[in-house]
C-alpha cells in the first residue's frame, strides 16, 4: 500500500506532469464509435490495466445492461421511487492502479484499486470525485451520484478505495493501514481524472468536486482537508468521523448497542433503553433499532474492530458474529476506552481535524440508526468550527432521514430519504462556488418533508 500524498511543491509538479504525460491509446482509434472519436486517446495516468467503451447510455439505465455497472454495488442506497435520469452517451474508462491486494472481483481481474471514469459526449468543463460507500466497490455510487452528476454534463469518477469486502482488514501492515489506504485513493483517482478528462476534452476543468456518502463522505472530508488544492468543493453525506480526540466512535458506541439492543428488544427493559440513548443513538428511533440490530451493526464492529485493534481476539479474524455477552473475545464486550495506547492511535492516524480548505456541505439524518448524528455529524461541525472554517461550511441535519434510503421504503410513513437533499446540496454547492456572494442558507434542522414527492424533492432553505 504506497504512502499518502502530501501537500507539498513536489505534489503540484506531479499533478503538472501527469497533464503532461503523452497519451498512449486505450483502443485503436480505428476501432473507435463515430459518437465517441477520441476514444483512442483516452488515457488515464498511472493506470495499469484500462479498457475504453463507446457507450450510448452511461446511466444505469443503459450500463445495466451493457454490463458496465454492478447493481449489487449500490442496492440499498436510494428508495425503490428514486426517479434518474438517463440518455448519455459517451465513453467509460474501466481499470486499476498498481495495487498488492485482491479482493476486488470485478471484472474477473481480482485486483483493487479498480476505477471508473466517464466521459460525457455534452460535457459541462467540471468533474465530480467520489469513493465508494462502506466496503463497496467502485459502481457503488452509480445511481446515487454518477447518474444524477453526467445528465448535467459533468465527468464522473470513482474507485473501489483501494481494498473492500468483508475482509477489507487483511490489506496493509499496521492496524488502520487500510482505511488509511482509502485516502491515498481518493487522492490518485481525483489527480488521474483531471489530467484524463483535461486531455480528453482538449481544455482545462473549471470545476472538481468531491461527493460522498458514509465512508465516501469521510473521503470527502479528509480530501478537502488534506488536498484542497485539487477541488472547488464537496458534499458529504452521513460521513463517518474518526474523531482526533479520542472522543466516541462506532467501536465506543456499537459494542453499547450489541449488549443493550436484546434486552430492550425481549423485555423493553428502560435500562437498556437509557444506555442506547446515552450511547448517542436517537430518540425515536427505535423502529429501525431491529433492522440495524439482525443486519448491520455486529459485522460493523466485527470488522472495524479487527481493521484498528487485531490482537483483541487473538488468532480469530473479526470475532465470533453475534457472540453473547461473557463470550472469550466477545466484541459485545468490548471497550475501546480499555485498550491499550496503540489502538488509539490507530484511531488518530484515520482521524479528521475539521480544518477544510474548501467549501464543504454536510447532510445526515437525525434518525441515522448506523452513524449517530450525534457521534459523527454533530461532533464533525464542530470540530469544523474550532479550527475558524465555519464559514467554508454548511451543516444541515435532515430530521426523519436515516443511513440507508432503504430503510424509508420499510417505513415511509415515519421517514424521508437522504439523497434528494443530497442532491439539493450539491447545487447549494454549484452556485456557491460558480456565483459569487451566493451563499447557501444558514447551517440548520430541516424538518420532516410530509408531502409531495418526497423521495425526490428536498428543500433546505
Amino acid at each position: 500500500m504506497p504512502l499518502l500524498l502530501r501537500r507539498s511543491a513536489v505534489f503540484s509538479a506531479l499533478l503538472a506532469s501527469l497533464v503532461a504525460i503523452p497519451l498512449v491509446p486505450a483502443a485503436s482509434p480505428a476501432l473507435a464509435d463515430t459518437r465517441c472519436s477520441r476514444m483512442g486517446k483516452a488515457h488515464v495516468p498511472g493506470a495499469r490495466h484500462q479498457v475504453a467503451a463507446c457507450l450510448d447510455d452511461l446511466t444505469t439505465a443503459g450500463t445495466v445492461a451493457s454490463g458496465h455497472t454492478d447493481a449489487a454495488d449500490w442496492a440499498g442506497l436510494h428508495s425503490a421511487a428514486t426517479r434518474n435520469p438517463s440518455g448519455v452517451p459517451g465513453i467509460q474508462i474501466d481499470g486499476y492502479f498498481p495495487d498488492t491486494s485482491t479482493s476486488n472481483p470485478t471484472h474477473g481481474w481480482n485486483h483493487d484499486s479498480q476505477f471508473v471514469i466517464r466521459l460525457p459526449k455534452k460535457w459541462n468543463g467540471g468533474l465530480v470525485v467520489a469513493g465508494a460507500p462502506g466496503n463497496r466497490r467502485q459502481y457503488a455510487n452509480d445511481f446515487t451520484i454518477s447518474d444524477w452528476v453526467l445528465a448535467k454534463g459533468y465527468a464522473y469518477a470513482s474507485i473501489d478505495k483501494g481494498n473492500g469486502g468483508l475482509e477489507f482488514f487483511k490489506d496493509g501492515k499496521r492496524p488502520g493501514d487500510a482505511i488509511l489506504e482509502w485516502y491515498h485513493r481518493m487522492t490518485q483517482v481525483t489527480i488521474a481524472a483531471k489530467a484524463t478528462v483535461a486531455r480528453h476534452y482538449g481544455r482545462s476543468i473549471s470545476r472538481t468536486y468531491a461527493a460522498g456518502i458514509s465512508n465516501g463522505g469521510q473521503l470527502v472530508r479528509w480530501a478537502l482537508e488534506n488536498h484542497p488544492e485539487l477541488y472547488d468543493g464537496g458534499v458529504d453525506a452521513e460521513g463517518t468521523l474518526w474523531p482526533p480526540d479520542d472522543g466516541s466512535n462506532a467501536l465506543v458506541y456499537l459494542p453499547v448497542a450489541l449488549r443493550n439492543y436484546p434486552k430492550y428488544a425481549q423485555t423493553g427493559d428502560p435500562e437498556a433503553h437509557a444506555a442506547m440513548l446515552r450511547a448517542g443513538f436517537a430518540p425515536g428511533s427505535e423502529f429501525l433499532w431491529d433492522f440495524n440490530y439482525r443486519s448491520i451493526w455486529d459485522g460493523t464492529q466485527r470488522r472495524y474492530r479487527e481493521e484498528i485493534d487485531p490482537d483483541y481476539d487473538g488468532d480469530l479474524e473479526a470475532g465470533i458474529p453475534f457472540c453473547e455477552s461473557g463470550t472469550p473475545n466477545c466484541d459485545t464486550d468490548y471497550d475501546y476506552y480499555a485498550r491499550p495506547k496503540s489502538v488509539h492511535e490507530a484511531v488518530r492516524r484515520a482521524s479528521m481535524s475539521g480544518r477544510i480548505g474548501k467549501p464543504l456541505i454536510t447532510v445526515q439524518g437525525t434518525l441515522d440508526t448506523l452513524l449517530p448524528i450525534k457521534v459523527h455529524g454533530d461532533p464533525y461541525a464542530a470540530l469544523v468550527r474550532s479550527q475558524g472554517k465555519a464559514g467554508q461550511h454548511r451543516y444541515y441535519r435532515i430530521e426523519g432521514a436515516s443511513h440507508l434510503d432503504s430503510e424509508y421504503d420499510m417505513f415511509p410513513d415515519r421517514m424521508r430519504p437522504l439523497l434528494p437533499c443530497m442532491r439539493t446540496a450539491f447545487e447549494a454547492l454549484e452556485r456557491w462556488t460558480a456565483l459569487r456572494g451566493h451563499k447557501p442558507p444558514p447551517s440548520a434542522t430541516i424538518p420532516r418533508q410530509t408531502s409531495g414527492d418526497v423521495v425526490n424533492t428536498c428543500a433546505i432553505s
